[in-house]
């Protein structure tokens, strides 16, 4: 799988911000998802101190994938992507800021301000 294809491809504007990081509306081609990315260890049982709980009510699934090194981040979000169905959402718990601008750009943010960088 050709994962820098994928994140060329992403679009994502900032729906709202986090503690730890932000919540974007994604777009890669027909793909429409929303993405959770924080700065945060890699524990699952941390997602439900920032997704709301609507989305875990939601129809589709929640996706939650661990970025550990900012060189991870592309792979992690083509992984992520390939394996999502309309309706569901992804969290990424990114281990440091290295690996959350990583994220962000995989997810197809433009870093034009600083204000994505919490």
């Amino acid at each position: 799988m050709n994962t820098s294809r994928i994140s060329m491809d992403a679009i994502s504007r900032i729906a709202g911000t986090l503690d730890n990081g932000v919540v974007l509306e994604v777009s890669i081609e027909d793909l429409r998802f929303t993405a959770y990315a924080v700065v945060s260890e890699p524990d699952v049982n941390v997602v439900a101190d920032f997704v709301p709980q609507e989305q875990f009510e939601a129809d589709g699934d929640l996706h939650v994938a661990a970025v550990g090194r900012a060189e991870d981040a592309d792979e992690q979000v083509g992984d992520v992507a390939f394996n999502m169905n309309p309706g569901d959402a992804a969290v990424f718990l990114c281990a440091d800021a290295a690996a959350y601008q990583a994220t962000l750009a995989a997810l197809g943010l433009r870093q034009d301000t600083d204000d994505a960088a919490h």
